[in-house]
């Protein structure tokens, strides 16, 4: 099955760009198939990697004496950073040269030294499946097989999830952050699977891996530098209401890899976990506007010391993301208490059928059936 992107990755002639995302996302098949007469350099390929790490100035030597425009594709970057003060020093020298750089991780190119290129290269990031790629809502593929291409579409997805997280993530992060033993990380990863999408207890995770909270953190920081999860950070008020204001949460980048690590099939829409899926989907579909749409806005959560709780505040708008029908007045309770010290709109994403809007006093509360809500946050309606 062919998925024709969302992202139209207009570039001037000329302009360099780097275009990152998680491994598997379909970046290079994109740029295959958008620079077919670019040339290729994939950094995966042990002896190219081997080439240019030996001597990176060979890049300069191979492309200093073409005159005539050329577009060249260098994929996984991160691998070999001082390629990027030769790609810098042509990018002055030959205007006609234009270089896509392709990355899974940005961890080894913030550290101190090396070149980003000092703006000369737009960014661009590259996402699993969004809605207006597949134009469905199977929430069996969804749940349990997931996003990332190829996953969606195969009938062996447990097999490639499995691959993907222990033979891909786990030997990935054990390089970038120089881990003596994997063990710890590989247990990360199994407790991830049920702390992913709630308030993060770095001392209790820690307790858990049999590592220090420092390390915990790290782990963290690599998952969102390697494009492979966020963290949701919570809503600063300025009312007097008791409210987390530091802890944050952190959601995987793709609903079957969260899943696949609870260990949980999707069956049927019930339940506290089918709940939790539901919500992690409309978070990334919520990220995936965002980033691809170049929006500077930040996504929030709102949770106060008593456990009221708003899923995501965006702009003006607060949401809720529930899988009980029909949608309630006790449904509503925590974007009320919301609103009573915040002037936004007020929504809940459901399984309903037909959009309605409930009031409560002078509040209203916009009830959207999650089709609905997609097509009009995609569509430019909601989130401007």
């Amino acid at each position: 099955m062919h998925f024709k992107r969302y992202l139209t990755f207009h570039l001037p002639d000329q302009q360099s760009a780097f275009l990152w995302g998680a491994r598997k996302t379909g970046k290079s098949t994109f740029l295959k198939e958008k620079f077919p007469t670019a040339v290729y350099i994939d950094l995966l390929r042990a002896d190219v990697y081997q080439g240019y790490l030996r001597k990176p100035e060979k890049l300069r030597e191979e492309f200093r004496g073409f005159t005539d425009p050329l577009t060249i594709i260098i994929d996984e970057v991160q691998k070999v950073p001082i390629l990027l003060d030769e790609i810098h020093g042509l990018i002055e020298d030959r205007k006609n040269l234009q270089f896509i750089l392709c990355g899974s991780s940005a961890r080894r190119l913030r550290q101190p030294g090396v070149n980003l290129l000092g703006g000369r290269a737009w960014r661009f990031m590259f996402l699993p499946l969004c809605y207006p790629e597949i134009q469905e809502l199977n929430w069996s593929h969804i749940f349990n097989r997931g996003l990332i291409p190829s996953h969606y579409v195969s009938p062996s997805w447990e097999k490639n999830l499995a691959a993907y997280l222990y033979d891909y993530v786990l030997t990935e992060v054990h390089l970038e952050a120089d881990i003596r033993k994997k063990e710890s990380f590989a247990r990360f990863l199994d407790v991830l699977g049920f702390c992913h999408g709630t308030l993060i207890n770095y001392t209790n995770i820690a307790r858990d891996c049999g590592v220090n909270s420092k390390t915990v953190m790290t782990y963290f920081e690599i998952l969102e530098d390697m494009y492979l999860g966020y963290f949701l950070r919570p809503f600063r008020s300025r009312s007097s209401r008791q409210i987390v204001q530091k802890t944050p949460k952190f959601y995987l980048f793709d609903t079957g890899v969260a899943n696949y690590l609870k260990r949980y099939e999707f069956k049927e829409m019930r339940g506290a976990d089918a709940g939790a899926s539901f919500e992690h989907y409309v978070f990334l579909e919520l990220m995936a506007y965002k980033l691809l749409t170049d929006k500077r806005d930040n996504i929030f959560f709102w949770r106060t010391k008593e456990k009221h709780e708003v899923d995501f505040i965006v702009q003006d708008m607060a949401f809720e993301v529930k899988i009980s029908t029909p949608i309630e007045k006790n449904d509503i309770k925590n974007l009320l208490i919301f609103a009573q010290d915040h002037a936004m709109s007020l929504h809940i994403i459901s399984l309903e059928h037909r959009k309605r809007v409930m009031r409560e006093g002078t509040k209203e509360v916009t009830v959207w059936p999650i089709q609905d809500f997609l097509e009009a946050l995609w569509g430019g309606d909601l989130w401007k």
